[in-house]
């Protein structure tokens, strides 16, 4: 292999490494809080805010005036209405704060989507993705016959198709911007837990008999290459491993206790947050809101000028 062959693969390793996490050492997947700041609406309003809208877009409407901010809002609904009834859901709210809260994911794919949509027709095939990332290997193979195993072309071809068409959900071999987005982010969807911990369980189970070990385990965390004793944090894993990763007793994990390790069931912030705002809005209580009924108490949903950590902003804009 030559240098600038040798050069081209080193790039790509990167690119794969960064783009996608299919080689990742941290293994578990926690819900990030939806905001620093604390849950006091007889106080402020400000942890609705950031959660609802994203710390650096509250920040944003705080520079606004109550009407623009209003006005804003009343777009943001028609988009928070997917099935565009009229009404919105809890589900519906928070999939929309779920969706802020990642709004970085959807960034990182935004800047690295023209690398591999190549006909421009705002859609990534697989076979574009193929081209992109893999076409020079598929076209000079021989170059690539003493690549280590950790990044095996051979391998992660199969296992990025397979990949992407679990993040096909209507199968046309096409991906949309969502789509994508849950191939290069698997963990941050839930219809792609099941790939996540399987190739979770082909990273560590280096013997291949479909379960990861204690060793497996200890191993994808720590090399012990100068044979002396262990360091007391790897000691501590070990303990880990047997008290609460292998739930069967059985000295080895499966895909369900893998899942029960890498994706745990944390308080689910946006459903208790979306629950909430429905809660203190909806006027009819019929568990769903109208535009008018958001609109309606629109100071917990954003912020603007007026706002100073939660007075009431219906009584400070009287008295503006």
């Amino acid at each position: 292999m030559d240098i600038s062959t040798y050069l081209w693969f080193l790039s790509l390793c990167t690119c794969l490494v960064h783009g996608k996490p299919t080689l990742r050492k941290e293994r578990v997947h926690h819900e990030p809080e939806l905001s620093r700041q604390p849950h006091e609406d007889n106080q402020s309003y400000q942890y609705d805010h950031e959660a609802f809208l994203g710390k650096e877009e509250a920040t944003t409407f705080d520079q606004l005036t109550p009407e623009e901010s209003k006005a804003r809002l009343g777009k943001i609904v028609e988009r928070i209405d997917s099935d565009v009834d009229g009404y919105i859901t809890t589900d519906e709210l928070k999939a929309w704060i779920k969706r802020v809260q990642k709004r970085y994911v959807y960034e990182n794919v935004a800047k690295v989507w023209s690398d591999y949509d190549l006909n421009k027709d705002n859609k990534i095939s697989w076979d574009e993705y193929k081209q992109a990332t893999y076409g020079y290997y598929l076209a000079n193979p021989e170059e690539f016959e003493d690549a280590t195993d950790q990044f095996s072309f051979k391998k992660m071809l199969p296992r990025d198709e397979r990949r992407f068409k679990a993040a096909d959900l209507n199968g046309d071999l096409a991906a949309d911007r969502e789509e994508f987005t849950a191939f290069l982010h698997p963990e941050e969807f839930e219809h792609m837990q099941d790939i996540v911990v399987l190739e979770t369980l082909e990273d560590i189970d280096k013997n291949g008999d479909g379960h990861v070990d204690e060793d497996e385990y200890i191993a994808d965390m720590f090399a012990h290459e100068d044979g002396g004793p262990e360091p007391d944090w790897v000691r501590t894993e070990r303990d880990q491993f047997s008290d609460f990763r292998d739930l069967n007793k059985d000295g080895k994990m499966d895909l369900e206790e893998i899942r029960h390790w890498i994706l745990p069931q944390d308080y689910d912030h946006a459903q208790a947050e979306a629950r909430h705002l429905v809660y203190e809005s909806d006027t009819d209580k019929d568990q769903m809101l109208t535009k008018e009924e958001i609109l309606e108490n629109w100071n917990m949903f954003v912020g603007s000028q007026a706002t100073n950590y939660g007075e009431d902003l219906t009584r400070n804009h009287d008295e503006l």
